[in-house]
Order: C-alpha cells, then structure tokens, then sequence
C-alpha cells in the first residue's frame, strides 16, 4: 500500500522520536500494526464472511493501545453479533487524498460490494493550513463514493475553518440518509486525560475504548 510523502510533520516526528522515548515507543508499532493488519485482511478476504472495510489513517490502524486488538475497530467488531470480516485498508499518516487514491479503489475492486464501510480520516489533514487547503473538496470526492446507507463517517473533532466545511458535508450526508455519522465533535472525546497514548498524540486503551464508544450505535445502523 503506498504511504504519503514525507513532509514537515513527518521530519518533526522524527526529530521529536529522537529525544522522546513516549514518542519512539508508539511509532514503532507502525510496522507491527500493518503486518497484523495484512495478515488479518488475507484471512478476512478468504473467510466468505460480510466485510466491514475500514478507511483511515493510524487511528483506524489502532495506533498507541497496548495491541491491535485495543483499537476501536476490533472493539467494535467484538461487541457485534455475528461480527463481520474486517478488512483495514487504513494505513498511518495516511490523508483525505491518500483513502481516494489508495484505499478507495481497493475497495471498489472487491468482488462485490462490503457490508459496511467505515471512514476516520482528516486529522492529518489539519495539522498545517497548507494541508488543509482544499480538504472539503476532496471529503466531497469521498463521500460520493461511499456505499449509501451502509456506510460511517466520524467527524474531526478540530474547530478551524476546514474542519467545520468538512463537518457540514458529513452532515448534510447524514441528513440526506447516505452516511450514518459518528460524532467526534465538541465534548465527544473528552476529557483527554488518561485517554492519550505515550507520543500525547494517538489514543491509547482508554481512549480506543471511548472511540468505539461513539461509533457503535451508528455501525449497528449501517449494519441491520
């Protein structure tokens, strides 16, 4: 799966992980994380089971819990019955242009259509006013080509001016009955005390837990 380039941020990363051992020590789940994820995705593919494809970035790979399995995804998919396959086509640091361009397609090459699609994407997208410039469009582009109805869609907790016209596509999406929305806005996520893994930027156990919180009720939606 190709990965974006690297930029500003990513050098910052690596400069801070240089001093930073809470840093060092959540980045180098990046590797471990996807090789799961790889091996699970081959064993959803071949299960014949209804497929939920994940969308996203390192939050959707579960980056900072303890384990894979600490993500929202699989805790998710643990409190439904039957669960689905999951399929992660997520990958960290991946933006709104890297799931157009990379995961969308995979999954719009499957055989036949997944049962569910869930997107958290766009935090990456914030981090500087250059990435953001442009990200309503392109969320657009992303929305119109999920499957209607059977599809989540979080929105960014951010408040900046980007984030508030990606929010307002999202809902207007859900208003007109095409997505369902898990909301991450306004005190959704809080408090961030205790929720944040070792880097102070990915959540960690607690934090997994409280996502997967908030995206349930709207999965079982998407899901029936």
């Amino acid at each position: 799966m190709p990965l974006p380039s690297r930029t500003w941020s990513g050098r910052l990363l690596d400069a801070a992980a240089a001093v930073l051992p809470g840093v060092r020590r959540v980045r180098a789940q990046k590797n471990p994380f996807a090789r799961a994820w790889d091996e699970a995705n081959r064993t959803a593919l071949a299960s014949g089971r209804p497929l939920w494809v994940a969308l996203g970035d390192s939050m959707t790979q579960g980056i900072g819990a303890d384990d894979v399995d600490g993500g929202w995804v699989p805790r998710v998919n643990a409190r439904l019955d039957p669960p689905f396959a999951v399929l992660n086509l997520s990958a960290s640091g991946a933006r709104i242009a890297d799931v157009l361009d990379h995961q969308l397609p995979r999954m719009l090459a499957l055989p036949a259509p997944p049962a569910l699609v869930t997107v958290l994407v766009g935090a990456n997208d914030m981090l500087t006013p250059a990435r953001r410039r442009g990200t309503a469009d392109r969320f657009a582009r992303l929305l119109a080509q999920l499957p209607p109805g059977r599809s989540v869609v979080a929105t960014l907790p951010r408040g900046n001016t980007a984030a508030r016209a990606v929010n307002a596509l999202i809902d207007a999406a859900a208003a007109e009955g095409r997505v369902h929305l898990a909301e991450l806005r306004g005190p959704a996520l809080s408090p961030v005390r205790g929720s944040l893994a070792d880097d102070w930027f990915h959540p960690n156990d607690v934090g997994y837990a409280r996502i997967a919180d908030l995206f349930e009720a709207p999965v079982r939606a998407a899901a029936r």
